[in-house]
Protein backbone atom coordinates (compact mmCIF):
# COMPACT_ATOMS: atom_id res chain seq x y z
CA UNK A 1 0.00 0.00 0.00
CA UNK A 2 0.93 3.58 -0.86
CA UNK A 3 1.67 6.11 1.77
CA UNK A 4 -1.24 8.18 0.47
CA UNK A 5 -3.27 5.06 0.21
CA UNK A 6 -2.44 4.65 3.73
CA UNK A 7 -2.88 7.92 4.87
CA UNK A 8 -6.15 7.92 2.85
CA UNK A 9 -6.98 4.82 5.02
CA UNK A 10 -6.42 6.32 8.17
CA UNK A 11 -8.57 9.92 7.26
CA UNK A 12 -11.50 7.84 6.34
CA UNK A 13 -11.39 5.36 9.07
CA UNK A 14 -11.45 8.58 11.14
CA UNK A 15 -14.20 10.01 9.28
CA UNK A 16 -16.37 6.82 10.04
CA UNK A 17 -15.00 7.43 13.59
CA UNK A 18 -16.47 11.28 13.77
CA UNK A 19 -19.99 10.28 11.93
CA UNK A 20 -20.79 7.87 14.62
CA UNK A 21 -19.61 10.17 17.23
CA UNK A 22 -21.80 13.23 15.87
CA UNK A 23 -24.81 12.03 13.79
CA UNK A 24 -26.35 8.92 15.93
CA UNK A 25 -29.43 11.17 15.28
CA UNK A 26 -29.70 10.89 12.21
CA UNK A 27 -29.61 6.83 12.07
CA UNK A 28 -32.25 4.72 10.90
CA UNK A 29 -34.98 4.53 13.52
CA UNK A 30 -35.09 1.15 12.98
CA UNK A 31 -31.99 -0.13 13.89
CA UNK A 32 -30.91 -2.14 17.20
CA UNK A 33 -30.56 0.17 19.99
CA UNK A 34 -32.80 2.60 18.03
CA UNK A 35 -35.07 2.96 21.27
CA UNK A 36 -32.12 3.99 24.02
CA UNK A 37 -31.52 7.12 21.97
CA UNK A 38 -32.05 10.17 24.00
CA UNK A 39 -35.98 11.38 23.33
CA UNK A 40 -37.55 13.98 25.40
CA UNK A 41 -41.14 14.64 24.35
CA UNK A 42 -42.48 17.91 23.80
CA UNK A 43 -38.32 18.95 23.93
CA UNK A 44 -37.01 16.76 21.01
CA UNK A 45 -38.22 17.95 18.00
CA UNK A 46 -39.95 14.79 15.70
CA UNK A 47 -39.35 15.99 12.63
CA UNK A 48 -42.02 15.34 9.76
CA UNK A 49 -38.93 14.20 7.58
CA UNK A 50 -34.91 14.38 7.05
CA UNK A 51 -31.67 12.87 6.59
CA UNK A 52 -31.06 9.38 7.12
CA UNK A 53 -27.66 8.18 7.12
CA UNK A 54 -24.86 6.29 8.91
CA UNK A 55 -21.05 6.43 8.68
CA UNK A 56 -21.14 4.65 5.14
CA UNK A 57 -22.21 7.79 3.58
CA UNK A 58 -20.27 10.29 5.21
CA UNK A 59 -16.88 8.08 4.56
CA UNK A 60 -18.02 7.74 0.74
CA UNK A 61 -18.55 11.74 0.43
CA UNK A 62 -15.49 12.00 2.33
CA UNK A 63 -13.60 9.51 -0.46
CA UNK A 64 -15.06 11.23 -3.12
CA UNK A 65 -14.01 14.64 -1.63
CA UNK A 66 -10.24 13.64 -1.28
CA UNK A 67 -10.17 12.09 -4.89
CA UNK A 68 -11.20 15.60 -5.50
CA UNK A 69 -13.07 14.80 -9.37
CA UNK A 70 -16.09 17.31 -8.35
CA UNK A 71 -17.87 17.22 -11.30
CA UNK A 72 -20.14 14.29 -12.52
CA UNK A 73 -17.48 11.32 -13.10
CA UNK A 74 -17.15 7.89 -12.01
CA UNK A 75 -19.31 7.88 -9.11
CA UNK A 76 -21.95 9.67 -10.91
CA UNK A 77 -21.80 7.31 -13.55
CA UNK A 78 -22.25 3.99 -10.88
CA UNK A 79 -25.14 6.08 -9.12
CA UNK A 80 -27.34 6.32 -12.51
CA UNK A 81 -26.37 2.95 -13.24
CA UNK A 82 -27.49 1.55 -10.12
CA UNK A 83 -30.37 3.50 -9.55
CA UNK A 84 -32.07 1.92 -13.20
CA UNK A 85 -30.69 -1.12 -12.17
CA UNK A 86 -33.21 -1.11 -9.24
CA UNK A 87 -35.82 0.60 -10.82
CA UNK A 88 -35.89 -1.37 -14.18
CA UNK A 89 -35.54 1.32 -16.61
CA UNK A 90 -33.03 1.97 -19.90
CA UNK A 91 -31.53 4.42 -18.03
CA UNK A 92 -31.79 7.65 -15.17
CA UNK A 93 -29.52 10.64 -15.51
CA UNK A 94 -28.70 12.56 -12.50
CA UNK A 95 -29.74 16.13 -11.96
CA UNK A 96 -29.11 18.99 -9.26
CA UNK A 97 -32.94 18.80 -7.84
CA UNK A 98 -36.23 17.12 -8.51
CA UNK A 99 -37.65 20.47 -9.96
CA UNK A 100 -34.78 20.36 -12.45
CA UNK A 101 -35.43 16.57 -13.04
CA UNK A 102 -39.19 17.72 -14.04
CA UNK A 103 -37.83 20.85 -16.00
CA UNK A 104 -35.79 18.76 -18.40
CA UNK A 105 -38.69 15.52 -18.73
CA UNK A 106 -40.80 18.71 -19.96
CA UNK A 107 -38.10 20.75 -21.98
CA UNK A 108 -36.96 17.01 -23.74
CA UNK A 109 -40.13 17.06 -25.45
CA UNK A 110 -39.91 20.89 -26.71
CA UNK A 111 -37.25 18.90 -29.22
CA UNK A 112 -37.20 19.78 -33.05
CA UNK A 113 -35.77 16.02 -33.46
CA UNK A 114 -39.23 14.89 -32.52
CA UNK A 115 -41.69 14.41 -35.07
CA UNK A 116 -43.83 16.78 -35.73
CA UNK A 117 -46.84 15.39 -34.21
CA UNK A 118 -45.01 14.59 -30.82
CA UNK A 119 -43.26 17.69 -30.41
CA UNK A 120 -44.53 19.58 -27.63
CA UNK A 121 -44.62 23.37 -29.03
CA UNK A 122 -45.91 26.19 -27.15
CA UNK A 123 -49.77 26.58 -26.57
CA UNK A 124 -49.91 22.89 -26.62
CA UNK A 125 -51.74 21.36 -23.11
CA UNK A 126 -50.58 19.05 -20.85
CA UNK A 127 -53.03 17.15 -18.60
CA UNK A 128 -51.86 17.88 -14.77
CA UNK A 129 -53.97 18.13 -11.72
CA UNK A 130 -54.41 20.96 -9.52
CA UNK A 131 -53.09 20.13 -5.82
CA UNK A 132 -49.83 18.98 -5.26
CA UNK A 133 -45.92 20.43 -5.89
CA UNK A 134 -45.95 23.94 -7.74
CA UNK A 135 -42.76 22.80 -10.09
CA UNK A 136 -44.88 19.63 -11.29
CA UNK A 137 -46.57 22.42 -13.29
CA UNK A 138 -44.36 25.46 -13.50
CA UNK A 139 -42.03 23.77 -16.28
CA UNK A 140 -45.36 23.57 -19.05
CA UNK A 141 -45.93 27.11 -18.67
CA UNK A 142 -42.07 27.94 -18.28
CA UNK A 143 -41.63 25.93 -22.12
CA UNK A 144 -45.21 27.68 -23.83
CA UNK A 145 -47.22 24.76 -22.64
CA UNK A 146 -50.95 25.39 -21.16
CA UNK A 147 -51.72 22.71 -17.82
CA UNK A 148 -55.15 21.90 -17.86
CA UNK A 149 -56.37 20.87 -14.76
CA UNK A 150 -58.25 17.89 -12.91
CA UNK A 151 -59.49 18.02 -9.46
CA UNK A 152 -57.83 15.53 -6.86
CA UNK A 153 -59.14 12.96 -4.62
CA UNK A 154 -58.91 14.19 -1.08
CA UNK A 155 -58.59 10.34 0.03
CA UNK A 156 -55.87 9.12 -2.45
CA UNK A 157 -54.63 12.56 -2.89
CA UNK A 158 -54.15 12.49 -6.75
CA UNK A 159 -55.58 13.85 -9.80
CA UNK A 160 -59.66 12.80 -10.05
CA UNK A 161 -60.02 11.07 -13.44
CA UNK A 162 -63.61 11.16 -13.89
CA UNK A 163 -62.83 14.04 -16.07
CA UNK A 164 -60.05 13.15 -18.06
CA UNK A 165 -61.90 12.83 -21.40
CA UNK A 166 -63.27 16.17 -21.08
CA UNK A 167 -59.69 17.23 -20.39
CA UNK A 168 -58.86 16.20 -23.90
CA UNK A 169 -58.26 18.62 -26.72
CA UNK A 170 -57.68 16.63 -30.38
CA UNK A 171 -54.76 18.53 -31.54
CA UNK A 172 -53.46 20.29 -28.75
CA UNK A 173 -53.20 17.80 -25.78
CA UNK A 174 -49.95 16.09 -26.17
CA UNK A 175 -48.89 14.62 -22.83
CA UNK A 176 -50.35 14.02 -19.28
CA UNK A 177 -47.98 14.65 -16.20
CA UNK A 178 -49.10 13.79 -12.42
CA UNK A 179 -47.42 12.68 -9.40
CA UNK A 180 -47.97 10.00 -7.33
CA UNK A 181 -49.20 11.62 -4.40
CA UNK A 182 -47.12 11.26 -0.98
CA UNK A 183 -46.22 7.57 -2.10
CA UNK A 184 -49.64 6.93 -3.36
CA UNK A 185 -49.23 5.76 -7.07
CA UNK A 186 -52.02 7.51 -9.08
CA UNK A 187 -54.52 5.13 -11.36
CA UNK A 188 -51.87 3.91 -13.45
CA UNK A 189 -54.51 1.88 -14.52
CA UNK A 190 -56.79 4.41 -16.50
CA UNK A 191 -54.36 6.58 -17.56
CA UNK A 192 -51.96 4.86 -19.57
CA UNK A 193 -55.01 3.29 -21.26
CA UNK A 194 -56.01 7.07 -22.15
CA UNK A 195 -52.30 8.03 -22.99
CA UNK A 196 -52.18 4.87 -25.59
CA UNK A 197 -55.84 5.97 -27.11
CA UNK A 198 -54.89 9.58 -27.70
CA UNK A 199 -51.40 8.97 -28.18
CA UNK A 200 -49.91 11.20 -25.90
CA UNK A 201 -46.60 11.39 -24.07
CA UNK A 202 -46.97 10.31 -19.96
CA UNK A 203 -43.92 11.63 -17.55
CA UNK A 204 -44.63 10.26 -13.74
CA UNK A 205 -43.74 12.56 -11.23
CA UNK A 206 -42.08 10.27 -8.87
CA UNK A 207 -40.56 12.60 -6.65
CA UNK A 208 -42.52 11.66 -3.91
CA UNK A 209 -42.84 7.67 -4.73
CA UNK A 210 -39.55 5.67 -5.40
CA UNK A 211 -40.44 2.18 -3.88
CA UNK A 212 -44.21 2.49 -4.89
CA UNK A 213 -45.11 -0.25 -7.13
CA UNK A 214 -48.52 -0.60 -9.42
CA UNK A 215 -49.92 -3.91 -10.56
CA UNK A 216 -52.26 -5.13 -13.45
CA UNK A 217 -54.03 -7.85 -13.53
CA UNK A 218 -53.87 -11.10 -16.07
CA UNK A 219 -56.26 -10.33 -18.80
CA UNK A 220 -56.15 -6.73 -18.07
CA UNK A 221 -56.63 -4.50 -21.31
CA UNK A 222 -52.76 -3.29 -21.35
CA UNK A 223 -51.77 -6.73 -19.57
CA UNK A 224 -52.85 -9.97 -21.78
CA UNK A 225 -50.76 -12.17 -20.55
CA UNK A 226 -51.79 -15.05 -17.87
CA UNK A 227 -49.59 -13.78 -14.45
CA UNK A 228 -50.61 -9.61 -13.03
CA UNK A 229 -48.01 -7.33 -13.92
CA UNK A 230 -46.57 -5.33 -11.42
CA UNK A 231 -43.54 -3.04 -11.74
CA UNK A 232 -42.39 -0.07 -9.67
CA UNK A 233 -43.99 3.37 -9.97
CA UNK A 234 -41.43 5.74 -12.50
CA UNK A 235 -41.21 3.06 -14.69
CA UNK A 236 -44.76 2.82 -16.91
CA UNK A 237 -44.97 5.76 -18.46
CA UNK A 238 -41.97 7.28 -21.20
CA UNK A 239 -40.22 9.37 -18.59
CA UNK A 240 -40.18 9.85 -14.87
CA UNK A 241 -38.26 11.93 -12.37
CA UNK A 242 -37.19 11.51 -8.66
CA UNK A 243 -35.83 14.28 -5.85
CA UNK A 244 -32.98 13.41 -3.58
CA UNK A 245 -33.76 16.72 -1.44
CA UNK A 246 -33.18 15.18 2.35
CA UNK A 247 -37.31 14.81 3.07
CA UNK A 248 -37.14 12.59 0.12
CA UNK A 249 -36.92 8.04 -0.09
CA UNK A 250 -32.93 8.28 -1.10
CA UNK A 251 -31.15 11.93 -0.45
CA UNK A 252 -27.99 13.32 -1.76
CA UNK A 253 -28.59 16.47 -0.31
CA UNK A 254 -29.80 18.81 -3.46
CA UNK A 255 -30.61 16.05 -5.98
CA UNK A 256 -32.47 14.30 -8.66
CA UNK A 257 -32.46 12.03 -11.72
CA UNK A 258 -34.85 11.77 -14.71
CA UNK A 259 -35.40 8.41 -15.70
CA UNK A 260 -35.45 7.02 -19.41
CA UNK A 261 -38.21 4.34 -19.20
CA UNK A 262 -37.66 2.61 -22.85
CA UNK A 263 -37.06 5.11 -25.58
CA UNK A 264 -33.23 6.19 -25.45
CA UNK A 265 -33.64 8.76 -27.67
CA UNK A 266 -35.24 10.45 -24.91
CA UNK A 267 -32.05 9.93 -23.37
CA UNK A 268 -30.22 11.96 -25.81
CA UNK A 269 -32.60 14.94 -25.19
CA UNK A 270 -32.92 15.53 -21.45
CA UNK A 271 -29.14 14.89 -21.92
CA UNK A 272 -28.72 17.48 -24.14
CA UNK A 273 -30.87 20.00 -22.35
CA UNK A 274 -28.90 19.32 -19.01
CA UNK A 275 -25.54 19.61 -20.31
CA UNK A 276 -25.98 23.53 -21.66
CA UNK A 277 -27.75 22.48 -25.03
CA UNK A 278 -25.02 20.59 -26.37
CA UNK A 279 -25.49 18.29 -29.16
CA UNK A 280 -22.41 16.66 -27.78
CA UNK A 281 -22.98 13.36 -25.73
CA UNK A 282 -19.23 13.11 -24.53
CA UNK A 283 -19.22 12.14 -20.99
CA UNK A 284 -17.77 14.94 -18.90
CA UNK A 285 -13.71 15.12 -19.08
CA UNK A 286 -14.02 12.78 -22.48
CA UNK A 287 -13.72 13.43 -25.86
CA UNK A 288 -14.94 12.14 -29.35
CA UNK A 289 -16.37 9.14 -28.09
CA UNK A 290 -18.31 9.10 -31.65
CA UNK A 291 -14.89 9.46 -33.52
CA UNK A 292 -16.42 12.45 -35.70
CA UNK A 293 -15.48 15.31 -33.21
CA UNK A 294 -14.70 17.36 -35.80
CA UNK A 295 -16.78 15.93 -38.46
CA UNK A 296 -19.94 17.33 -38.16
CA UNK A 297 -21.76 19.91 -40.24
CA UNK A 298 -24.87 21.48 -38.07
CA UNK A 299 -26.69 24.53 -38.79
CA UNK A 300 -24.85 27.28 -40.26
CA UNK A 301 -21.86 26.08 -38.73
CA UNK A 302 -18.26 25.26 -40.53
CA UNK A 303 -17.61 21.75 -41.60
CA UNK A 304 -15.51 20.07 -38.74
CA UNK A 305 -16.29 22.68 -36.14
CA UNK A 306 -15.77 21.28 -32.52
CA UNK A 307 -18.66 19.10 -31.93
CA UNK A 308 -18.10 19.56 -28.00
CA UNK A 309 -19.50 22.90 -28.98
CA UNK A 310 -22.13 22.72 -31.01
CA UNK A 311 -25.91 23.39 -29.53
CA UNK A 312 -28.81 22.09 -30.80
CA UNK A 313 -30.71 23.02 -27.91
CA UNK A 314 -31.11 26.01 -25.24
CA UNK A 315 -30.46 24.40 -22.42
CA UNK A 316 -28.85 24.58 -18.87
CA UNK A 317 -26.33 22.89 -16.88
CA UNK A 318 -28.77 21.10 -14.19
CA UNK A 319 -26.02 18.41 -13.32
CA UNK A 320 -24.62 17.69 -9.31
CA UNK A 321 -21.39 17.30 -8.12
CA UNK A 322 -19.50 13.43 -8.15
CA UNK A 323 -19.74 13.85 -4.24
CA UNK A 324 -23.28 13.66 -4.39
CA UNK A 325 -23.29 10.51 -6.03
CA UNK A 326 -20.84 8.74 -3.80
CA UNK A 327 -23.20 9.65 -1.30
CA UNK A 328 -26.21 8.33 -3.28
CA UNK A 329 -24.75 4.70 -3.79
CA UNK A 330 -25.07 4.18 -0.27
CA UNK A 331 -28.19 5.34 0.30
CA UNK A 332 -29.70 2.93 -2.67
CA UNK A 333 -27.93 0.23 -0.52
CA UNK A 334 -30.27 1.16 2.20
CA UNK A 335 -33.36 1.64 0.20
CA UNK A 336 -34.91 -1.92 0.61
CA UNK A 337 -35.00 -1.11 4.47
CA UNK A 338 -36.06 2.51 3.82
CA UNK A 339 -39.08 1.44 2.08
CA UNK A 340 -39.94 -1.00 3.88
CA UNK A 341 -39.85 1.23 7.18
CA UNK A 342 -42.15 4.02 5.70
CA UNK A 343 -44.68 1.11 4.97
CA UNK A 344 -44.73 -0.31 8.82
CA UNK A 345 -44.53 3.69 10.09
CA UNK A 346 -47.76 4.32 8.06
CA UNK A 347 -49.22 1.63 9.65
CA UNK A 348 -47.97 2.00 13.23
CA UNK A 349 -49.69 5.73 12.93
CA UNK A 350 -53.18 4.11 11.30
CA UNK A 351 -53.54 1.46 13.79
CA UNK A 352 -52.62 4.18 16.66
CA UNK A 353 -55.51 6.82 15.24
CA UNK A 354 -58.21 3.77 14.09
CA UNK A 355 -59.81 5.31 17.16
CA UNK A 356 -60.26 8.54 15.96
CA UNK A 357 -62.04 8.37 12.94
CA UNK A 358 -65.02 10.51 13.50
CA UNK A 359 -62.47 13.04 13.70
CA UNK A 360 -60.43 12.11 10.66
CA UNK A 361 -60.75 11.14 7.36
CA UNK A 362 -57.60 8.29 6.30
CA UNK A 363 -55.69 8.42 3.31
CA UNK A 364 -56.51 4.93 1.28
CA UNK A 365 -54.00 3.39 -1.35
CA UNK A 366 -55.29 3.80 -5.22
CA UNK A 367 -57.92 1.27 -5.85
CA UNK A 368 -58.31 0.22 -2.01
CA UNK A 369 -61.81 0.83 -0.61
CA UNK A 370 -61.02 0.38 3.44
CA UNK A 371 -58.43 -0.37 5.25
CA UNK A 372 -59.12 -2.96 7.48
CA UNK A 373 -57.24 -3.42 10.95
CA UNK A 374 -55.47 -6.92 11.98
CA UNK A 375 -56.42 -8.85 14.87
CA UNK A 376 -54.23 -10.83 17.04
CA UNK A 377 -50.12 -10.25 17.28
CA UNK A 378 -49.67 -9.50 13.78
CA UNK A 379 -49.16 -5.59 12.90
CA UNK A 380 -50.12 -6.29 9.10
CA UNK A 381 -53.61 -4.64 8.24
CA UNK A 382 -54.91 -5.49 5.53
CA UNK A 383 -57.53 -3.49 2.35
CA UNK A 384 -60.32 -3.97 0.53
CA UNK A 385 -60.50 -3.09 -3.02
CA UNK A 386 -62.14 -1.97 -6.16
CA UNK A 387 -63.49 -4.37 -8.60
CA UNK A 388 -60.84 -3.35 -11.75
CA UNK A 389 -58.31 -5.91 -10.05
CA UNK A 390 -55.27 -3.17 -9.97
CA UNK A 391 -53.43 -2.99 -6.95
CA UNK A 392 -50.76 -0.19 -4.93
CA UNK A 393 -47.92 -0.52 -3.09
CA UNK A 394 -47.11 2.49 -1.35
CA UNK A 395 -44.22 3.98 -0.22
CA UNK A 396 -45.12 6.11 1.86
CA UNK A 397 -44.11 9.41 1.81
CA UNK A 398 -46.14 10.86 4.68
CA UNK A 399 -49.18 10.04 6.76
CA UNK A 400 -51.98 12.06 5.19
CA UNK A 401 -54.86 13.02 7.58
CA UNK A 402 -58.30 14.82 6.34
CA UNK A 403 -59.61 16.81 9.05
CA UNK A 404 -63.44 15.91 8.66
CA UNK A 405 -65.68 19.14 8.44
CA UNK A 406 -67.83 18.08 11.83
CA UNK A 407 -64.26 18.35 14.08
CA UNK A 408 -64.32 20.88 16.63
CA UNK A 409 -61.31 21.63 15.25
CA UNK A 410 -59.33 22.29 11.97
CA UNK A 411 -56.48 21.70 9.78
CA UNK A 412 -55.03 24.65 10.96
CA UNK A 413 -55.57 23.99 14.37
CA UNK A 414 -54.14 20.97 14.40
CA UNK A 415 -50.78 22.09 12.56
CA UNK A 416 -50.28 24.79 15.34
CA UNK A 417 -50.87 22.58 18.21
CA UNK A 418 -48.47 20.17 16.56
CA UNK A 419 -46.05 22.44 15.71
CA UNK A 420 -46.05 23.81 19.71
CA UNK A 421 -45.16 20.14 20.52
CA UNK A 422 -42.75 19.95 18.58
CA UNK A 423 -43.75 17.68 15.93
CA UNK A 424 -43.19 18.28 12.71
CA UNK A 425 -46.16 18.30 10.09
CA UNK A 426 -46.91 19.71 6.72
CA UNK A 427 -49.55 20.99 4.41
CA UNK A 428 -50.01 18.83 1.50
CA UNK A 429 -47.59 21.34 -0.55
CA UNK A 430 -49.02 24.16 -2.44
CA UNK A 431 -52.74 22.83 -1.52
CA UNK A 432 -54.83 23.90 -4.66
CA UNK A 433 -52.06 25.57 -6.23
CA UNK A 434 -54.79 27.40 -8.70
CA UNK A 435 -55.02 29.75 -4.98
CA UNK A 436 -51.24 30.70 -4.90
CA UNK A 437 -50.23 33.85 -5.48
CA UNK A 438 -47.98 33.17 -8.70
CA UNK A 439 -51.09 31.33 -10.15
CA UNK A 440 -53.65 33.97 -9.85
CA UNK A 441 -51.35 36.87 -10.94
CA UNK A 442 -50.67 34.33 -14.01
CA UNK A 443 -54.69 33.89 -14.86
CA UNK A 444 -54.60 37.58 -14.65
CA UNK A 445 -51.56 38.45 -16.61
CA UNK A 446 -52.28 35.84 -19.12
CA UNK A 447 -55.67 34.28 -18.78
CA UNK A 448 -55.23 31.56 -21.65
CA UNK A 449 -51.88 30.37 -19.84
CA UNK A 450 -54.40 27.39 -18.16
CA UNK A 451 -57.30 25.71 -18.49
CA UNK A 452 -59.28 24.24 -15.89
CA UNK A 453 -61.86 21.23 -16.26
CA UNK A 454 -64.86 21.38 -13.82
CA UNK A 455 -65.04 22.84 -9.81
CA UNK A 456 -61.77 22.02 -7.69
CA UNK A 457 -63.64 21.06 -4.74
CA UNK A 458 -61.44 18.24 -3.91
CA UNK A 459 -58.50 20.14 -4.46
CA UNK A 460 -59.83 22.86 -2.08
CA UNK A 461 -60.73 20.16 0.20
CA UNK A 462 -57.59 18.93 0.74
CA UNK A 463 -55.84 22.51 0.76
CA UNK A 464 -58.64 23.84 4.03
CA UNK A 465 -58.62 19.91 5.82
CA UNK A 466 -55.54 18.10 5.30
CA UNK A 467 -52.04 17.94 6.89
CA UNK A 468 -49.25 15.03 6.98
CA UNK A 469 -47.37 13.92 9.41
CA UNK A 470 -43.86 11.92 8.30
CA UNK A 471 -43.19 8.23 7.77
CA UNK A 472 -39.23 8.75 7.14
CA UNK A 473 -37.05 5.49 8.72
CA UNK A 474 -35.60 7.79 11.04
CA UNK A 475 -38.68 8.15 13.18
CA UNK A 476 -38.76 5.65 16.34
CA UNK A 477 -41.29 3.96 17.97
CA UNK A 478 -41.24 6.75 20.79
CA UNK A 479 -41.43 9.23 18.62
CA UNK A 480 -44.60 7.54 17.17
CA UNK A 481 -46.20 7.23 20.21
CA UNK A 482 -45.39 10.28 21.62
CA UNK A 483 -47.14 11.71 18.09
CA UNK A 484 -50.44 9.36 18.74
CA UNK A 485 -50.47 11.02 22.62
CA UNK A 486 -50.10 14.54 21.21
CA UNK A 487 -53.17 13.67 18.74
CA UNK A 488 -55.40 12.13 21.12
CA UNK A 489 -54.68 14.96 23.60
CA UNK A 490 -55.41 17.79 20.46
CA UNK A 491 -58.86 15.86 20.32
CA UNK A 492 -59.84 15.25 23.05
CA UNK A 493 -58.81 18.75 24.64
CA UNK A 494 -61.01 20.11 21.58
CA UNK A 495 -64.12 17.91 22.48
CA UNK A 496 -63.99 20.18 25.89
CA UNK A 497 -64.97 23.05 24.04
Amino acid sequence: MSDAARLKAQILELTRQYSAMMHGANRPGYEPGAEDRAFVPGVTTVPYSGRVFTEDEVESAVSATLDFWLTLGPEGEAMEEELAGFLGVKRSLLVNSGSSANLLAVSALTTHKLPAEKRLVPGDEIITCAAGFPTTVAPMIQNGAVPVFLDNNPVTGNADLSQLEAAFSPGKTKAVMLAHALGNPFDLGTVLAFCREHNLWLIEDNCDALGCSYSLPAGHALNPGAEPLSRYTGTWGDLSTQSFYPPHHLTTGEGGSVNIVRDMKLKVYVESFRDWGRDCWCASGKDNTCNKRFGWQLGELPEGYDHKYIYSHLGYNLKPLDTQAAIGRRQIEKLPAFIEARKKNWEYLRRGLADLEEYFAFSLPTHATGWVASSGATTDSTFTWDATGCRTECSWFGFLLLVRETAPFSNTDLARALDAAKIGNRMLFGGNLLRQPAFLQLRKDRPDALRVVGPLAGADRIMNQSLFLGTYPGLTKAMMDYELQVIHEIVAKACKR
